[in-house]
Order: structure tokens, then sequence, then C-alpha cells
């Protein structure tokens, strides 16, 4: 089974913890997700199933939209509701026009602190371990790209936010910010993924499903390229991404990993999907005009 499985993944679990669940669930032994989701955060993890997991580092650039309810008033440790309260800001005064003219300058290009609360290592070493000890380092901003963020709801001291941002973007960061820049501070009482890239939430799949599928007697096999709600093929997955038709006679040279001319016409410039005649996925290359150098090689039956 080579599959990507869209999940909308339950409050309460770390990424990690879903993706093991998966695994005993379709019965796979390799498994991993695109793209952390905190455990107090639910929405979707795109988990990637055998040789899917060679296409995590694409998928893991895809855009993410999230929707967060935030308490202002109040700081935590952690930047959300499962952590320590570390300041109270009392009698503030909120308003709509102050909150909405904050988010212009956390719109776009901005940097952000990672949390110590955070999967970010340190010398070998996950943050949220040194935080758990009570030590605080200093973190380096890293730059992330803030898309959109609008107020879906305005009911003081909590404010709902979208935020459309990259990869990379710490949520519970820029509520933080955002409450810091106020002067009253904040920090999340609800968090969800509601989109990555064109995966939406709407059309995730939920665990308990997921096993209904199998104890349908659906075997796992089945998966593969049959459009089903939450789950796709690899080809299906790489949607973003051109595809090229590759002929029979020069498929093994591109397989033993050796750049390959098309002669058939110019390639699309950077990343594309290689395929056979029949349409089957071979992998992942980078387009240069002629040439297709081979990035990833996906093997699949059939």
């Amino acid at each position: 089974m080579n599959a990507v499985v869209v999940l909308n993944k339950p409050k309460g679990f770390t990424s990690q913890e879903t993706v093991t669940k998966i695994k005993k669930i379709l019965k796979v032994k390799k498994a991993g997700h695109a793209g952390t989701l905190d455990p107090m955060a639910r929405g979707i993890l795109i988990v990637c199933i055998n040789e899917a997991t060679k296409i995590t580092p694409f998928l893991m650039e895809l855009e993410k939209e999230y929707v967060f309810k935030a308490k202002f008033g109040i700081s935590t440790n952690t930047y959300d509701a499962d952590g320590k309260i570390v300041r109270v800001v009392e009698n503030f005064k909120l308003e709509r026009e102050q909150v909405e003219s904050v988010l212009e300058e956390f719109t776009g290009e901005i940097m952000q602190i990672p949390p110590m609360y955070s999967a970010v290592k340190v010398g070998g070493k996950p943050l949220h371990e040194l935080a758990r000890k009570g030590v605080e380092i200093e973190r380096k901003p890293k730059r992330v790209i803030i898309h959109s963020i609008k107020i879906e709801s305005f009911e003081p001291p909590f404010v709902t936010f979208r935020v459309v941002c990259s990869k990379g973007t710490y949520v519970r960061s820029l509520c933080y910010d955002i409450g810091e820049r106020l002067g009253m501070g904040a920090h999340i009482v609800e968090l969800t993924r509601t989109r990555v890239g064109e995966f939406r939430v709407e059309e995730s799949i939920e665990l308990e499903e997921l096993k209904s599928l199998l104890s349908n007697d659906l075997q796992p096999s089945a998966f593969s390229f049959q459009p089903k709600k939450g789950i796709f093929s690899i080809d299906q997955a790489l949607y973003f991404l051109p595809s090229i038709t590759m002929q029979d006679y020069i498929i093994p040279r591109f397989l033993n990993g050796n750049p390959v001319k098309i002669p058939s016409g110019i390639v699309p410039a950077g990343w594309v999907k290689v395929k056979d005649i029949r349409g089957k996925i071979l992998g992942i290359g980078y387009g240069n005009g002629v040439i297709i150098k081979p990035e990833r090689i996906i093997w699949e039956e059939g």
C-alpha cells in the first residue's frame, strides 16, 4: 500500500502518536507525517504511507491555513491553554479596530522566534525537553510568510482568527506576538489546521472512518489508486506538480538515477512528476529545459 492519508487529527495526540495509530490500523511499517500539528490542535495531518514517504518534503512546502481562537489578557509559558499562566492583565479594553490595525504588521514576510515548547532542535535536543527542565535558551528568529490574517469573530476577551501562512509558521508564536504588541498578552485556546495546499479538512478522514474501511473487508492495497475520502495515490497527492511522460526505452536510465534527455520536447523548469506511457508514476525529477535529473524514484507495482 502506497498512499497519502489526509487525516483530521483529533485533539490530545502528538503528530507522531497519530502516525503510530495509523500504522497499526493499516498494518504498515513505514509512515511519516508532512508537518507537525500540536497535541492541543486538531485538523489536517498529512500522513504518507510506504513509498509515499518519499514525497513528504514536497507536501511540506504547501501553504497552510489555520483557524485559532485567542484569549487576550492572559499569557502562558506554552502560548496555549495547556501551559502555565505567567502573566495576567486586568481591566484592559480590547477594540476590534485596534486588533485589525495591528494585524497589518503581521502580514507578509515576518520574523518569528520559535516557542520554547516546540519540536525545534538546538544542539540535537528538542526545545520542549529543555523547557520541561526549566531551561530557557536563546532561539534564532526565522523568516516566515503570513499571506493573510483576518478576524473571524470578535467576542472579547476572545478573538477568532483565520490565517494563511507558509510552512514553518508557529501559530502559537503569532498569537503571542499579537498579544504582546497590544500590551495585554494572549494565548491560544483552540487551534484547527483547516487546509494544507488544496487538501481541506472537510474532505479529510477521521481515524474511526479509517478503521471502518478496513473492517468492511477492504484491503489496504486497494487504496492505492482508488479515490476515497481523505485517501490519495502518490500521483493524486502531487496535484501541484506538472507531469511529463517518459518513453519506455529511457526509463531504466532515469530509474538508475541518471539525468535523462527528453527527445519529445521542452521540459518544464523546476520539479516535475515523471510517468510512463501508461500513466504510472515513476518519480520526481528536476527539469531545466530538455534534461530531467532524478530526485525521488518511486517504486509502485502495476
